[in-house]
């Protein structure tokens, strides 16, 4: 259950949202095994620091086929998550076209669907998900319609993990519930 100390979003809105075609970097296994917390120096702190690599030594191209100044993060859950813990986590940009990606790169196209996106400021903002699925989604007339979750991070709005004016919107992928 939520606690008055979770998080709450600066706002919350329901979208309808095309096919999001992304290029980036992937990772596959227990994220936080190195640093148990929202670290820079975990897999997905690590993760992120390979994509920008790459995003410099690729910026002209990556630069032309980008549709925004939002990089995103994707959190999906495998089958087996629940007994093995591991899931998918993909970083990248969105992109118009993927014919001239980097090699070094991969492509994911996550589906059109409708999602909650939720905005979240500050250093606690990565508890967002608590406020989520602990107090928001079981009191919706929603459910998750895919096992992902998005954060995206739009470059005006985010300024690091530790900055108090840093904002994170989550997209949770949605159905209504069956009933």
């Amino acid at each position: 259950m939520a606690t008055d100390t979770s998080p709450k979003p600066l706002k919350i809105e329901i979208i309808d949202e095309k096919p999001l075609v992304l290029t980036g970097c992937a990772y596959y296994g227990d994220p936080f095994y190195s640093k148990g917390e929202w670290n820079i120096e975990n897999e997905i702190g690590l993760l992120w620091k390979r994509f920008y690599n790459l995003y410099e030594k690729y910026g002209e191209k990556l630069e032309k086929d980008a549709v925004n100044e939002v990089t995103y993060e994707v959190h999906i859950q495998p089958d087996d998550y629940h007994e093995t813990g591991k899931f998918y986590v993909y970083v990248g940009l969105e992109v118009k076209k993927t014919d001239e990606m980097p090699l070094e790169m991969f492509c994911k196209i996550l589906p059109s669907t409708k999602y909650a996106v939720f905005t979240f400021k500050g250093k606690e903002m990565f508890r967002g998900g608590e406020f989520i699925w602990q107090e928001w989604l079981p009191n919706s007339e929603y459910e998750e319609a895919y096992p992902y979750l998005i954060l995206a991070y739009h470059k005006n709005r985010y300024h690091g993990l530790d900055n108090e004016n840093s904002e994170v919107d989550y997209y949770v992928p949605l159905k209504l519930k069956d009933g």
